[in-house]
């Protein structure tokens, strides 16, 4: 299954430079790299990114990252994907730039 993380472009480019990233500030914060599924990208971008610019998707196998990732109970009581370990660019099967569109990000159709 694809699981989904929104970067700033310096986080992005820090990943791709090291290789492996413990994540934004608010993933260092909480212990855990934060994910959303497909169904709860566009909500995350809204909440905790709205009106920013220069994001990237990323577009990880969440059954690939083995028993580090776990499914915990967070916004409006749903389950999130979160990695209790480094996020490896091994981890991440594709990315795009997430652009904005009259002040709201412009996601990819089909998010597979």
């Amino acid at each position: 299954m694809l699981i989904y993380k929104i970067f700033r472009a310096d986080e992005w480019s820090a990943l791709q430079a090291a290789g492996e990233s413990a994540g934004a500030p608010i993933d260092l914060a909480d212990g855990y790299v934060h994910f959303s599924t497909a169904a709860q990208a566009r909500e995350t971008a809204a909440k905790h990114f709205a009106g920013e610019g220069g994001l990237v998707l990323l577009a990880c196998d969440g059954d690939a990252m083995g028993e580090e990732l776990k499914w915990e109970v967070s916004r409006g009581d749903a389950l999130f994907p979160h990695l209790y370990r480094p996020l490896r660019m091994t981890d991440v099967i594709w990315s795009i730039p997430l652009p904005l569109t009259e002040g709201r990000h412009r996601f990819p159709e089909d998010m597979t």
